[in-house]
């Protein structure tokens, strides 16, 4: 099912495929179902195609093969864009994405196609944030970003363009999916954030290059934003918002739905505060989301910061020698990591009175950074232990 490399020729019966009229997602999934790949497809005759499940005005379209000019001119608008292709059935489109209930029949992608096989959160929230959203929204992507998780958003004005930002700022991984064409920029005020994920990130659209940003599109880009990710977390969000349908959706896809509480004087916490009276997780925190993500997926992340810090040499068993280039915070986590034991819990006022001259401040900090790190936990009562 799973093809690692798609010729040109198979690229466009697929582009084919996607610019049938009235043929949505669902219904070409199904084709494909029966007749295997869009080339089998076109192959068919306007009966099969009938038996296949197309009304018979479909099929007399699908077994013209009119859609093969609008195919030609997408190729080459992927070739100009710098885009690519990916398939339902190539080995990159992301497996979470194909378990919801209507997946894409494929994703026009630009940048790092890698990331779709990455783990990954939503942070999504209205394009009118207050100053507490933007910060909220900043301070959780570019901590989960740290963790190892890519952060995937919209890329609309508000908390989606602050939770990308955040994250290209700390050199973390992120992926904006579009309610248009990859190829079209929008918002318009947006250029650099585009520039800087298509470079380092990944830019991602169901919808074929050079569509507008139709306001119907984004509803329906939406399932896309939960459905890769393995949970959706709501920053800000109006009662009636697209953040609301993204949770929703998320709940029927049966992702995990996080959300920060709000002031509740303030319009913009009504969707929010009301996901968290309806069961959504309360986040205060990164941890807030980790600590519920899967296991399989909590001991990646884990093994990933682990093996980062261990080639940095942060977790070296000896005393470093200084030569006074070492970054003090680095010094001290080390230290840290080397002192702390795997069964005997040590408590933070233990651990100041233990390194003398080093403030309980600097001390937090290289513990925040260990733990983000998955090498040490907190326990109650900010007691600390090493995780390995």
């Amino acid at each position: 099912m799973a093809n690692a490399v798609i010729t040109q020729e198979e690229t466009l019966h697929w582009l084919a495929l996607r610019m049938v009229p009235g043929l949505g997602p669902i219904g070409g999934l199904r084709l494909l179902e029966k007749l295997g790949s869009p080339q089998g497809i076109f192959r068919a005759s306007v009966t099969e195609l009938e038996a296949a499940g197309l009304s018979p005005g479909q099929a007399r379209s699908v077994a013209s093969g009119c859609s093969f000019e609008d195919a030609v001119d997408q190729q080459q608008r992927l070739l100009n864009a710098g885009a690519e292709l990916i398939s339902y059935q190539d080995a990159r489109y992301p497996q979470r994405l194909r378990e919801i209930f209507d997946p894409p029949l494929m994703l026009f992608a630009k940048g790092r196609v890698d990331l779709l096989k990455a783990h990954s959160i939503a942070v999504v929230g209205t394009r009118r944030p207050t100053p507490y959203g933007v910060a909220a929204s900043e301070r959780l992507s570019a901590d989960l970003a740290k963790a190892g998780l890519a952060i995937i958003s919209g890329m609309a004005r508000g908390i989606d363009t602050a939770a990308h930002r955040a994250v290209l700022e700390v050199g973390g991984d992120t992926i904006a999916v579009f309610g248009c064409g990859v190829d079209v920029l929008y918002p318009a005020d947006n250029r650099k954030l585009y520039d800087q994920i298509s470079r380092n990130g990944l830019l991602v659209s169901e919808f074929p290059l050079g569509t507008p940003a139709y306001p119907q599109n984004f509803p329906i880009r939406n399932r896309i934003v939960s459905g890769i990710s393995l949970g959706v977390l709501i920053v800000e969000g109006a009662q009636h918002s697209g953040s609301g349908i993204t949770a929703r959706l998320a709940m029927d896809q049966g992702r995990e739905v996080f959300a920060v509480p709000g002031n509740i004087t303030s319009k913009m916490s009504w969707g929010p505060n009301l996901l968290i009276k309806q069961g959504a997780k309360l986040v205060q925190e990164w941890t807030d989301v980790t600590n519920e993500l899967p296991v399989a997926a909590r001991g990646e992340l884990v093994h990933r910061a682990q093996q980062k810090v261990l080639l940095e040499g942060l977790a070296a068993g000896e005393e470093p020698v200084s030569d006074g280039t070492e970054e003090p915070m680095k010094a001290l986590a080390r230290k840290l990591l080397n002192h702390l034991q795997v069964d005997i819990p040590q408590q933070l006022e233990a651990l100041v009175e233990t390194f003398e001259g080093t403030s309980s401040s600097e001390l937090i900090g290289a513990l925040f950074d260990l733990e983000m790190s998955g090498l040490i936990r907190q326990l109650p009562g900010k007691n600390f232990v090493k995780v390995w």
